[in-house]
């Protein structure tokens, strides 16, 4: 039997925390340590895993004393390249929460370490082991090219939340730091490369740093004619109405996600809602010759809604595979890159007030 991997978990915010409980639940990992920058929220995290796990207030320091054969890396995406070049130069593997890094030139650097270190990298893109969102893109694949593409995920955040986005806004907006997920999916659906992306912004808070902006929405074109937009919003004054939208359609018809109870009232806030599916309505745009549909509309419900943990559970089901089995993830690395080059294109689009060829 395999021994199990000593696993560093750096970070206990919401992605830290839900991670370390995967940790703890999984067979093949070993907690080895927790750090954080605050004494509180490691304390807190610890004894809420039941006890027994050291915890560090420095990186380096708890690199080069629990000797880690992982490292989790769940803290804000100014640290990510640093800390996760440091955890290969010590010999781990690393699970990286999204993005990789704020440039496409640090996440490349990141990417070609991992190649040399010949340590696993996996990047934390949930939606790639939700089953109803893999069931969204392979149905999107069948509707033909070029697909539209729409997607939302607006955030009406107050109380610690509007802390957790403000923080995250010191380095990037919400269109980057949510918008490789979506902008992901797309790449996934259409199969095509992206060729140029536009954007939209505004400002809405006298909070953020100067230049900073939280609501965005980012236009993309593919080389097959295919199109999407992402739009994202994060604080207190956004709006409940439309939040989630996740809708494509192609020459053959179109597949939405249903979300009654996700998409309510009040729900922008709870991360549960950010990957709920609940039901596909799937739509044929075959016509007879009196042009009247031919097939009917398709609900498909869908029964295996995993939570937050229980995404963030197989995630690391898949680091341990990744890890056990020798996994090659060429393509897993190069798609989080690419994905991260759009949404920073839309940046760039936003601040200079024009379209950016890729």
């Amino acid at each position: 039997m395999a021994k199990s991997l000593k696993t560093l978990v750096v970070g206990a915010g919401n992605m830290g925390a839900s991670h370390a409980r995967a940790y703890k639940k999984l067979k093949g990992f070993e907690i080895c340590g927790v750090v954080t920058r605050s004494e509180e929220s490691r304390n807190k995290l610890i004894e809420s895993l039941g006890g027994g796990i050291k915890g560090y207030g420095d990186y380096d320091e708890a690199l080069a004393d629990a000797k880690p054969d992982c490292v989790s890396i769940n803290t804000y995406p100014e640290t990510h390249a640093e800390y996760t070049l440091k955890a290969f130069d010590a010999g781990a593997h690393v699970f990286l929460e999204k993005p990789v890094a704020v440039t496409v030139e640090e996440a490349q650097k990141v990417v070609d370490a991992a190649k040399a270190a010949n340590k696993k990298l996996v990047v934390g893109y949930i939606l790639r082991v939700h089953p109803s969102w893999i069931k969204f893109i392979e149905i999107a694949q069948t509707m033909g090219n070029p697909l539209v593409m729409r997607m939302n995920l607006n955030q009406q955040s107050h109380g610690y939340m509007w802390d957790v986005h403000r923080n995250l806004m010191n380095s990037m907006s919400p269109i980057v730091d949510c918008g490789v997920h979506y902008v992901d999916v797309m790449c996934q659906m259409t199969r095509s490369k992206p060729i140029k992306v536009s954007a939209i912004g505004a400002r809405l808070s006298d909070e953020l740093n100067p230049g900073m902006y939280n609501y965005g929405q980012l236009q993309v074109t593919f080389e097959n004619g295919s199109v999407g937009w992402y739009e994202a919003g994060w604080g207190p004054m956004m709006s409940e109405t439309a939040f989630f939208v996740k809708d494509v359609v192609g020459p053959k018809g179109c597949v939405s996600i249903v979300a009654k109870d996700a998409a309510g009232a009040s729900k922008s806030s709870d991360i549960d809602s950010h990957s709920k599916t609940e039901s596909l309505l799937v739509h044929h745009a075959d016509l007879d010759d009196k042009n009247e549909f031919t097939k009917p509309d398709e609900v498909i419900d869908l029964q295996d809604e995993p939570d937050h943990d229980e995404l963030c559970e197989r995630e690391q089901a898949y680091f341990l595979t990744a890890i056990q089995e020798d996994l090659d993830l060429t393509d897993h690395m190069a798609d989080a890159v690419n994905s991260l080059q759009i949404v920073l294109a839309a940046d760039q689009s936003f601040k200079e007030g024009r379209v950016v060829d890729l």
